[in-house]
């Protein structure tokens, strides 16, 4: 039953996407995909060999073993273009980015009472069982925690290509999130935008995030509405030998900004169309 439900989400996406050249014109879609129906962080050593290179262990926090602390990004400035400049965000953002596995966040989430139901459906049918964007459907949910690991793919010379963001659920140790993390500019777009990929077998979910800095350092990151091609959220598959892909009408906003007490947050909105779905809210705090 679970592969019949796999396999007709590949074959609608093939349905209502078109044809890309993922080694070609449309290389700005390959990114990494999962071999099994489970996700979790097995498609690393994949991703990293499609780079002729490595992933890092993951590096001890304290004590003589410790290590460079990772983030989701090497350096803020590879965002820099005409409408961003890195050296104008808050500092504290700054290193939330470039040093993530150091921080501690705690999560918050709400869901519009049109869209729960299909949210309930698809985290029960697919998101709970491929342990991949398992979007927390009631408050409880998250309300142990959960723990965030990041793990850097590193291409033959040993930079830094890419980021595994892999959040789990306290106490269970079951996965929500293991997406990849780079900076990556768009055919004909002004400057880089934020890419994050979520694999899923034989495809995946990606997220074209343009950059904005705020008047007092905050960071906006959005993916607005748009043609092909152009920041938003994309849906690719690989079926019957040949690559599909489709951009979706889900937009998201992120607002990352200092609170007047200091503390770092987020606010984290999904849309579909212009109607709200979900909205989260995130406290981080650095760890160590």
């Amino acid at each position: 039953m679970n592969h019949l439900l796999d396999l007709g989400s590949r074959k609608f996406w093939r349905l209502v996407g078109r044809p890309v050249d993922l080694a070609g014109e449309h290389s700005w879609l390959r990114a990494p995909v999962s071999r099994s129906s489970t996700v979790a962080d097995g498609w690393l050593a994949a991703e990293a060999a499609h780079h002729g290179g490595t992933v890092d262990d993951e590096v001890a926090s304290t004590g003589p073993a410790a290590g460079p602390v990772p983030g989701l990004l090497p350096a803020m400035t590879r965002l820099d273009g005409p409408a961003f400049d890195a050296a104008r965000l808050d500092p504290r953002i700054r290193d939330f980015y470039e040093h993530t596995a150091a921080w501690h966040m705690e999560v918050w989430s709400g869901w519009s009472p049109l869209f729960w139901p299909a949210g309930e459906l698809i985290a029960r049918l697919f998101a709970r069982r491929v342990e991949q964007l398992s979007l927390p459907m009631r408050p409880l949910d998250v309300a142990h925690g959960m723990d965030s690991r990041v793990r850097v793919i590193r291409d033959r010379d040993g930079e830094q290509v890419g980021a595994a963001w892999l959040r789990t659920l306290r106490p269970s140790g079951r996965y929500v999130f293991s997406g990849c993390y780079s900076a990556r500019r768009l055919p004909g777009a002004v400057g880089p935008s934020v890419h994050v990929a979520f694999p899923l077998e034989s495809g995946n979910v990606q997220v074209f995030l343009r950059p904005a800095v705020g008047d007092d350092g905050d960071l906006v990151l959005e993916s607005p509405p748009g043609r092909f091609g152009q920041d938003g959220a994309y849906v690719t598959v690989h079926d019957g030998g040949r690559d599909f892909a489709a951009r979706v009408p889900l937009h998201e906003t992120f607002h990352l900004y200092r609170d007047p007490y200091g503390v770092l947050r987020t606010d984290h909105e999904l849309r579909m169309w212009r109607t709200w779905m979900m909205r989260l809210h995130y406290k981080m705090e650095r760890a160590r």
